[in-house]
């Protein structure tokens, strides 16, 4: 049996009177690899953000290898093994490649 160390359980969160993401839950089990799709728009980086600590949900609660990642810092977070990256193409404005 497969092991399920993140689950989001009932995740929320508004900006002013958007709510960007309303309950949404999943679990990933070990092993899978799994995608996140839906339009622009539709809550999928605010998720992300709210996994890596970025953001904090106005609801729900987020668990990592039994950890409750929810009142956490990022760093602390990355810590137990979780961090995103991003999508800038200019990360560094003096670099050539």
């Amino acid at each position: 049996m497969r092991g399920v160390p993140l689950q989001v359980e009932n995740l929320c969160i508004s900006f002013g009177g958007l709510k960007a993401v309303d309950h949404v839950s999943f679990n990933i089990e070990d092993g899978t690899i799994h995608g996140l799709i839906g339009p622009n728009g539709a809550g999928k980086t605010t998720i992300f953000n709210c996994i890596s600590g970025v953001y904090k949900p106005d609801q729900g609660k987020l668990t990592f290898d039994q950890h409750d990642l929810t009142p956490l810092l990022p760093h602390q977070i990355a810590a137990l093994g979780i961090a995103r990256t991003f999508q800038n193409i200019e990360l560094f404005h003096n670099m050539t490649i």
